[in-house]
């Protein structure tokens, strides 16, 4: 596809996905906190005027509307959807209830398993230097998808805790997959990819409209109900889109990297590992000084340049040593951020 031929086929769900998003996320700011829809900052310690929440429900609408008006109905978009469907709701439901992170997972369990009965599923690995694993089997296969998307969806999640954050990671990690779909030589079947390319386009305009409002002072926070669908979507759409989980692990590595590190930090600790707290890598960011609007910059800035590196970087073991590459960058950063906290208590 030549540059015209892309904009003809993509410009009408990009402007819709985005016009959309745009115009709920409006109406969702006027009307929310009408009906008590509004976060409670004091709960966290944080001194600033409550604002409307659940932004997430514009960011569902948006999807699902987008998504059923351009893009073919089939089996594993119905799965899709329904998984969706699951996501949006039980995090609206934390949302207003602060319901057990046990429930919760379970429901994100079953909307990784309504994917793989739909026929979404990893086939393969291409493992750097090991070629490539066959995961066709079934159960292997089916494991290694609900852990996937489960991973995904709780790492989405977890990076909400400054606005901004997540709907810039989403814009871009909907980007890098729309033009891996479209990339060519990456699909022996190119026409294959158009369902996928339109769904990655619709997340990154919903996702770039959303964030309008929501960098640099947000005036609509999105909650559960928006990080986890688009973790869902994005975790799902990295599966077709060519790169597949490396090129997902390279744009999402911040999140990721920092979602094992806090994970294993509180098991160590003998802390329950799904119990929140804000030692995550941007509060502790924004512990050493560094305004929001600093954090969100060097945050979407990594995620951006990764994110140009998936799509360059067609060979899996370039990809591989890049993901190394983050990986040492994070663990220097982390061993920055403990001298540097026990310099502060000292």
């Amino acid at each position: 596809m030549n540059f015209q031929e892309i904009l003809a086929q993509y410009w009408r769900p990009a402007f819709f996905a985005f016009g959309l998003s745009g115009l709920l996320t409006t109406i969702a700011i006027q009307i929310f906190p009408q009906f008590g829809l509004i976060d409670r900052p004091l709960l966290y310690g944080l001194k600033r005027k409550p604002i409307p929440y659940y932004g997430g429900i514009a960011i569902f609408l948006a999807f699902i509307v987008s998504v059923l008006i351009f893009v073919p109905i089939s089996r594993q978009l119905v799965g899709l959807l329904v998984g969706a469907l699951m996501i949006a709701a039980i995090g609206f439901w934390d949302d207003s209830k602060r319901i057990s992170p046990l429930l919760r997972i379970g429901f994100h369990f079953l909307a990784a398993l309504i994917l793989v009965w739909s026929g979404i599923g990893i086939l393969s690995v291409n493992i750097p230097f090991l070629g490539i694993i066959d995961m066709s089997a079934p159960l292997v296969g089916a494991i290694f998808t609900i852990f996937w998307v489960m991973a995904i969806v709780n790492t989405m999640n977890f990076v909400d805790g400054v606005s901004g954050l997540t709907s810039g990671i989403g814009f871009i990690s909907g980007l890098t997959l729309f033009i891996l779909s479209i990339h060519p030589g990456l699909h022996v079947d190119p026409q294959s990819q158009i369902g996928v390319a339109t769904i990655a386009l619709i997340v990154a305009m919903i996702s770039l409209a959303f964030l309008i409002f929501d960098f640099p002072r947000p005036a609509i926070l999105m909650g559960d109900t928006g990080s986890t669908l688009l973790g869902f979507v994005i975790a799902t759409l990295a599966i077709f889109s060519g790169g597949k989980v490396a090129t997902a692990f390279l744009v999402l590595g911040i999140p990721i990297l920092d979602m094992i590190w806090v994970v294993l930090r509180r098991l160590w600790s003998g802390q329950k590992f799904w119990k929140g707290d804000l030692k995550h890598l941007h509060h502790r960011l924004l512990d050493l000084g560094l305004s929001e609007r600093m954090v969100i910059l060097i945050y979407l800035g990594v995620t951006a340049f990764f994110g140009f590196t998936s799509v360059v970087l067609v060979d899996s073991r370039q990809k591989l040593f890049m993901i190394i590459a983050l990986g040492l960058m994070m663990l220097l950063l982390a061993v920055a951020l403990v001298f540097g906290g026990r310099r502060r208590m000292d």
